[in-house]
């Protein structure tokens, strides 16, 4: 159900679908990612029974700002779907978007799914994605994917190391052989680390951001940690004032932002220790020769790579268009 090499099919799929927490990606063969917009989903109000309006980019910049009668709704949370109504409506709204009204009518397709995930969430998967009009569906564990799409050698008799680093979830796994060695899942990601960035300035600060700014300060420290005037570069946040009740700026050093990260990063890196602990010797020997490889949209923060390789005293490295691996691994299969 979860994992196949891409000799074992004897047909392929005619789509492969990256549903992501943060983000959801169509990849049609030979062509790349055809749709790339927001997991997300606006209800109306319709007599008492919500009604689907809108979902994706048209969404986006309803966040935090809708009036009363309509309702922004996230069909994944922590990797996997917590609305199945909602996942199937933005299912249906992707490949209308890919295909129109009349186009390819209950395609097959490839779909990405945590590496942890039970049974009853891969079947609830399996609803959302039939009642979005798709026919045969094969599910593939994302760090599989992620390691495809930042070409790591899985089929070398050494071990490749990856991290996915999601918006709801983090996977580690290690691979030798063209098979799973190891994994671990933390059902923590960017999403987390920006609900703990709102709830400091909300708590030490008495300074209210609503989600589309804690995911721009996110960024804006992950660039300034990355530079070498992290201690010293001021950041500004707009938002509300509690203690004045209105709209203000406020203007804190970034230092003072890097205990959030240090304890969000912390389960990570732990969770990532263990699999370095529990794999064999000779696997963790070829782990020392070569680097673990972070992918994934939440990677970009860099903190967690460089706790990771001053614990493990292993390389860490992103790989190249770190959000687009798993994209990059379903089109492998998909074309292969």
């Amino acid at each position: 159900m979860f994992h196949f090499s891409r000799a074992s099919r004897r047909t392929r799929p005619d789509l492969a679908i990256d549903l992501g927490t943060a983000n959801t990606r169509v990849i049609r063969r030979a062509e790349g990612v055809v749709f790339e917009e927001p997991t997300l989903c606006c209800y109306v109000d319709d007599g008492g029974t919500p009604r689907f309006q809108s979902a994706g980019s048209k969404v986006a910049g309803m966040v935090d700002r809708v009036p009363a009668g309509l309702q922004i709704r996230h069909p994944l949370a922590r990797g996997v779907l917590q609305d199945i109504d909602a996942a199937s409506a933005m299912l249906d709204y992707a490949l209308t978007s890919v295909s129109g009204k009349k186009g390819l009518r209950r395609p097959s397709a490839l779909i990405g799914i945590p590496a942890d995930a039970t049974k009853a969430e891969a079947g609830t998967l399996h609803s959302a994605a039939r009642d979005a009009g798709l026919g045969k569906v094969e599910l593939v564990r994302e760090p599989f994917l992620a390691a495809l799409g930042a070409d790591l050698s899985l089929g070398d008799a050494r071990a490749s190391m990856v991290i996915e680093c999601g918006a709801g979830t983090t996977e580690i796994a290690v691979y030798s052989l063209n098979g799973l060695c190891l994994s671990r899942s933390v059902r923590q990601g960017g999403l987390a680390l920006d609900a703990a960035l709102a709830e400091f300035l909300h708590t030490r600060h008495h300074f209210l951001v609503g989600s589309q700014t804690a995911e721009r300060l996110k960024r804006d420290l992950a660039r300034s940690f990355a530079s070498s005037d992290a201690q010293t570069a001021t950041i500004s946040v707009k938002g509300r004032d509690m203690h004045r009740a209105r709209p203000g700026t406020i203007y804190l050093s970034a230092s003072d932002f890097l205990p959030v990260f240090e304890k969000h990063v912390l389960p990570l890196v732990e969770a990532a220790r263990a699999v370095l602990h529990d794999i064999s010797p000779d696997l963790a020997a070829d782990l020392f020769a070569s680097d673990i490889v972070m992918t994934g949209g939440s990677a970009c923060t860099g903190l967690f790579a460089r706790k990771l390789a001053q614990e493990s005293g292993v390389g860490v490295r992103l790989a190249k268009e770190e959000s687009r691996c798993v994209s990059r691994g379903l089109a492998q299969l998909l074309d292969g």
